[in-house]
């Protein structure tokens, strides 16, 4: 059975061909703002920037407010359908005040350039007009303006605007957490993949910092009274290090060692940051119960080890539910003309706080483009179009298809 209809699909393609230019406005508009994640002005004049549109779009909004960070921003829409959906972006870039200025939004060769114009500027930018296309679509179809509990094919549609996700969304978090347990299903606007793969699964990621205690000693009149942090940090990186390839696609890496005082001295003090990627939470929670036992076993006698994990985001596994997502993404792009694919990767998002609380999830259905986080960062014009269409008619086939959450 056709969830989405041809016809409905032309209706969708034809909005967002005449929105194009208005999209594109808008884009240049949020690219030339600098909001790196440190910037509260910056991310909160795209946070006021989103409001409007979401109470444009007859949304209720509601503003956490944060401090240093940028506020978080949360629109609600009520419709007639059933089901909940959440929908995710994010306002900040990892750029530093100035570079907007230094590089304004350009287009070229059918490309847009700017600091954030990818990730994630487009992807926010498809969340809002692929709801603008489906009210244009409830419009068309009856012939007047409609109030939006006629327009949303959803019973409720929660969409966060996260301040801070380029540093791992420490203010958003709870927000997020807090809307998706009642949520069916989720949508992340992460820029889609160089090559145009949706994602479906992520690795988990779990931050740790080590900090070893000795003690202090000339290292040369009477090194033995010393005992050595920094051996004890090399010994544990060994045996961490060791750890990759226990388990299919876990990656354990040690990548910060920092310690000692001078040459002369027995390092009395060493500190190790430990980065922990996993595709599966059974594979994660046996990974870490093994770096937990490494560095809490000492090598060298008398020191004092103390663990601390910072940060923890559970593996976006792809799920039944996730995968069935995934196959009506594939046929409604088909049917729009291109060709899609869903992929893993090893990187986190707020995806993983979804599907880690067991919300099917799909991410990475933002535009088209690359070169994220670097001074090339661009949009393919061309992606926007078919991508926000896409957005689209996945919201509506989520929402006529029914709850899928277990």
């Amino acid at each position: 059975m056709t969830i989405v209809s041809d016809t409905e699909l032309e209706h969708l393609t034809a909005f967002m061909d005449s929105a194009l230019p208005s999209y594109l406005e808008d884009l240049e508009r949020l690219v030339n703002v600098d909001c790196g994640t440190y910037n509260k002005a910056g991310v909160d004049e795209i946070g006021r920037w989103f409001a409007e549109q979401m109470t444009d779009l007859g949304a209720h909004v509601s503003v956490d407010c944060n401090d240093p960070l940028g506020d978080t921003v949360v629109g609600v829409l009520r419709g007639g359908g059933r089901g909940q959906a959440l929908v995710i972006g994010h306002f900040d870039t990892v750029f530093t005040d100035g570079t907007a200025a230094e590089r304004p939004y350009s287009t070229a060769d059918g490309k847009a350039f700017g600091p954030g114009v990818n990730d994630m500027k487009a992807g926010l930018l498809a969340g809002v007009y692929a709801l603008r296309a489906l009210r244009a679509l409830a419009t068309a179809a009856a012939g007047r303006s409609v109030p939006t509990h006629e327009w949303l094919p959803f019973a409720r549609v929660t969409f966060v605007g996260n301040p801070d996700e380029e540093i791992g969304s420490p203010v958003s978090t709870p927000v997020i957490r807090g809307t998706a347990e009642k949520a069916d299903t989720c949508f992340v606007l992460e820029l889609a993949c160089v090559n145009g793969d949706i994602v479906s699964a992520r690795k988990g990621i779990a931050d740790f910092r080590v900090q070893i205690e000795g003690r202090a000693a000339h290292a040369g009149v009477e090194p033995e009274k010393g005992r050595n942090a920094i051996l004890e940090a090399a010994h544990k990186t060994l045996a961490l290090t060791a750890l990759n390839g226990r388990w299919p696609d876990v990656t354990v890496n040690v990548g910060v060692i920092s310690g000692g005082t001078r040459p002369n001295v027995v390092a009395e003090h060493c500190e190790l940051e430990i980065d922990l990627r996993a595709p599966s939470r059974t594979d994660m929670e046996a990974a870490e119960a093994e770096i937990m036992t490494i560095c809490m076993t000492s090598t060298v006698a008398d020191v004092v080890t103390t663990v601390n994990r910072r940060h923890r985001w559970w593996p976006m596994e792809k799920g039944d539910a996730t995968t069935a997502l995934a196959l009506s993404a594939e046929a409604l792009a088909e049917r729009l003309g291109f060709e899609l694919h869903d992929a893993a990767t090893g990187g986190a998002s707020d995806a993983n706080t979804t599907s880690g609380m067991g919300v099917p999830t799909l991410d990475g259905l933002g535009p088209v483009g690359g070169a994220d986080h670097a001074p090339g960062e661009y949009t393919e014009i061309d992606s926007i179009v078919p991508r926000t269409v896409l957005l689209a008619a996945l919201l509506l086939t989520a929402a006529r298809e029914g709850p899928r959450r277990a």
